[in-house]
């Protein structure tokens, strides 16, 4: 499988990538994780490496590599087992670098795009707000337009770097309820009127989390990101990205878990023999592990679909569903293969088990993926690109 989706080029960047990694960041992933926060200079390292811009366009400083070089990414990062420093990391080059990318003018991504890509200036995404969940089209964060400025009112949560980051690309209201009257916009962090505050979480604890609020925020017209009312198509069309990556980051969770176990069944003892020998956790094992294997084989398919342009709303729905529910069967699983070991926070199954428990929620909930699938499938519905 490995030779049929990645070159040699691919598996060269994956060891050079997975060495950087082990020497600059596995050492202090757990000072981060206690900090509750992924420290500035390590995105200016990332920045230097060209690894926040592997497929953004050489002309802002990114290397414009094809999609699987970032499948590789992801796939080592998760490795790292702290959701909470590749979801800080990932808000910034896959969120919010994504919409300037995707619809920025030239002014917008000269300013934010090429100091994103060096990681001088750090980004979020804020769509989702305290009553509208994973509901995009109910938002209610307004935008009011006065003059040569847009008037801004409104909160987000949730907002993964909300606290840390210096500007906010934020989904706001410039029309009519409803998905159509949808726009993105940038907001600078020191803008007079933009607050946040810190959320604690369950897991991802090296992420910071904040609830942002906009009081009378005043930002210029050419804060607009795209075309005014569009915002609703535009989110539509990067989820497919972030729920590809978000598939891929469960079954890369669920790879982990069995290996963590895997590591621990040969060493612990029972009963005068190493618990890999006893049949039920073979077998489960073995389950676990066809699973995996086969959602991967979906992931880096679609993957290649994405690759060459295809709209793949649907499947990456598919995905991102059964992605993060086979992470978080697989965790609990492997979890408890370590006994009581496993519930302890000195073992890494405790730190994974937590942090795979997002996959579900984050990014669209299964809910809400089932409905998706199901309008399409059921209903004939059909989710046009932003054109």
């Amino acid at each position: 499988m490995e030779s049929y989706f990645f070159t040699e080029d691919h598996q060269l960047f994956r060891q050079s990538f997975r060495d950087f990694l082990e020497k600059e960041v596995r050492p202090h992933i757990d000072e981060w994780e206690a900090n509750r926060e992924t420290p500035r200079h390590i995105y200016k390292r990332f920045g230097e490496m060209g690894f926040l811009g592997l497929p953004y366009p050489e002309v802002y400083g990114g290397s414009d590599l094809d999609v699987f070089y970032s499948v590789i990414y992801t796939e080592e990062m998760t490795r790292m087992n702290s959701g909470g420093f590749c979801t800080s990391i990932g808000a910034h080059s896959g969120l919010a670098l994504a919409h300037i990318n995707g619809e920025g003018n030239e002014a917008q991504k000269q300013k934010y795009l090429t100091a994103g890509l060096k990681g001088e200036l750090i980004g979020c995404l804020a769509i989702t707000e305290p009553g509208g969940g994973s509901d995009v089209a109910s938002l209610r964060t307004t935008a009011k337009k006065e003059g040569d400025h847009y008037i801004i009112n409104g909160s987000k949560t949730f907002i993964s770097n909300g606290v840390l980051s210096d500007y906010i690309v934020a989904a706001v209201r410039t029309g009519e309820p409803g998905a159509k009257g949808i726009s993105m916009m940038i907001i600078d962090r020191d803008t007079p009127g933009v607050s946040a505050t810190k959320l604690e979480k369950l897991g991802w604890h090296a992420s910071d989390t904040g609830e942002i609020a906009f009081d009378d925020v005043r930002v210029p017209v050419e804060s607009l990101l795209g075309e005014e009312n569009r915002g609703f198509f535009y989110i539509m069309q990067h989820f497919a990205s972030e729920r590809l990556a978000m598939a891929l980051i469960g079954v890369s969770q669920a790879e982990l878990a069995i290996d963590l176990a895997l590591e621990y069944m040969a060493e612990r003892e029972a009963f005068g023999r190493s618990i890999n020998k006893f049949q039920a956790l073979r077998h489960r094992i073995a389950q676990m592990s066809s699973e995996v294997m086969s959602t991967r084989v979906l992931v880096y398919s679609l993957y290649r679909r994405f690759g060459d342009g295809d709209y793949i709303i649907k499947e990456a729905a598919m995905a991102k569903l059964l992605g993060t529910q086979l992470s978080d069967r697989v965790c609990y699983e492997c979890m408890r293969m370590f006994g009581g070991y496993g519930y302890m926070e000195s073992y890494p199954m405790a730190r994974l088990l937590r942090d795979s428990q997002l996959g579900t929620i984050g990014g669209g909930t299964s809910e809400v993926l089932c409905e998706i699938i199901s309008k399409m499938i059921i209903d004939s519905k059909n989710y046009k690109a932003a054109v």
